[in-house]
């Protein structure tokens, strides 16, 4: 059963394939544009910043922009998004839609095997900026599916496509022009998911924000967002997660109004385990991280690109990487020194240690010796964020727009 439904799925993309082929020697249709977050698992993220303002610019544009979504996430992202407009992904309609799309606008990278019809502007926005080695500066991909040469031929023939590349700082557009081997033109605008950091950290949209996510304003918020190990799978396609530290341990280190927020990667947000702890700890994968950001007191991390959106806010982190020597030196590498002496907060990878950091923050409400730190981090890759990113992604697209017209 299981070699006959791949054999029609197989059957079934050949089909899309060839009407796509046919469809991308159209004329593209004025302002059809589609968006695209995670492979269509979401809404969120740096498309959906520019999705909003683009409507909020030009609300005629409502019924010409679609967000292209997973089939098996479509019920509930129409539930949860009943304004937007949603296309399945890899269904006849989809394919005619963005094979005649003016402008792609997507975070993740489209399969290969996929083709753009020439008259198609796709601005890729990215998803984070890199402190792990990305795309052909992976030396040894340990990918599941994949090898390494396979792996980099893949981002450099995907990045070829991209009319339009987002970078947040000048460190990440030199790291992106290598480790894509991007030729094309980048908006260094900063990420506009990150506009929201600007627009709304005040005590006031605060307030509201935990009251609505945690149930009181009055708590205090830590985040804990990690990234995902590559090697660390069930099989593929099936990641695993265990939680570093031990609950009842944490909030013994922590006062009563203390919640823990437990933000992870999508690819593993299925396998954690709270019990006992439901009243002060919320898994929350697939709200807004910039609202997490924002209502958080003390961020918690070890690799993850949060470090340098969360900057924005200049608010305390924890860097917390316990399998440090396995994960710089064996899986992925760092593209700048992971030390206590560069990272804008203490590092610490024992258990021990851990406590001891939240016990002084609880008590402090910040780490005092990482101040200037915090404030050299900054500057370095905060460095074209103002909170004004989606409205200048807006005006290359109505640019091109008009100038397509």
């Amino acid at each position: 059963m299981n070699k006959l439904v791949k054999f029609i799925k197989l059957i079934a993309r050949y089909i899309l394939i060839v009407l796509n082929d046919g469809f991308i020697c159209l004329p593209t249709k004025n302002d059809l544009i589609l968006f695209e977050s995670f492979n269509g698992k979401e809404i969120n993220d740096n498309p959906y910043a520019i999705y909003k303002e683009l409507l909020s610019k030009k609300p005629n544009f409502a019924k010409s922009v679609f967000f292209s979504v997973k089939p098996a996430e479509y019920s509930r992202l129409r539930q949860e998004f009943p304004n937007v407009r949603l296309i399945k992904r890899f269904t006849p309609k989809w394919v005619w839609y963005i094979a005649r799309a003016e402008f792609w606008v997507m975070n993740s990278r489209m399969p290969g095997w996929w083709k753009k019809n020439r008259r198609t502007k796709y601005i890729q926005t990215w998803h984070g900026t890199p402190l792990k080695k990305l795309g052909a500066d992976i030396s040894d991909v340990e990918i599941p599916g994949s090898d390494t040469k396979k792996y980099h031929q893949e981002f450099y023939e995907e990045a070829a496509r991209w009319n339009y590349l987002i970078a947040p700082n000048l460190y990440s557009q030199r790291i992106f022009s290598k480790a894509f081997g991007f030729k094309n033109q980048f908006l260094n605008f900063g990420y506009p998911r990150n506009d929201i950091l600007y627009r709304d950290n005040n005590s006031r949209a605060i307030k509201n924000l935990k009251q609505k996510i945690l149930g009181s304003s009055a708590k205090k918020a830590i985040l804990y967002a990690p990234t995902w190990r590559d090697d660390y799978y069930i099989k593929p396609g099936q990641y695993k997660f265990d939680l570093p530290f031990d609950l009842r341990t944490f909030f013994q280190n922590v006062s009563d109004d203390v919640v823990l927020i437990i933000r992870p990667h999508y690819l593993v947000k299925d396998s954690i385990n709270i019990t006992g702890f439901e009243d002060r700890v919320k898994v929350l994968a697939d709200t807004d991280i910039s609202k997490l950001y924002l209502l958080s007191d003390l961020l918690i991390t070890d690799y993850s690109s949060v470090m340098f959106d969360y900057a924005n806010l200049k608010r305390p982190m924890l860097f917390y990487p316990y399998d440090l020597k396995h994960y710089r030196d064996k899986l992925r590498g760092f593209y700048f020194q992971y030390d206590s002496a560069h990272l804008p907060g203490p590092l610490v990878t024992k258990p021990a240690e851990f406590y001891a950091k939240i016990n002084q923050f609880d008590k402090q409400g910040e780490f005092k010796d990482c101040s200037d730190k915090l404030n050299q981090f900054y500057d370095k890759f905060c460095q074209w964020e103002n909170g004004t990113a989606s409205q200048r992604v807006v005006d290359v697209i109505l640019k091109g727009e008009k100038n397509g017209k």
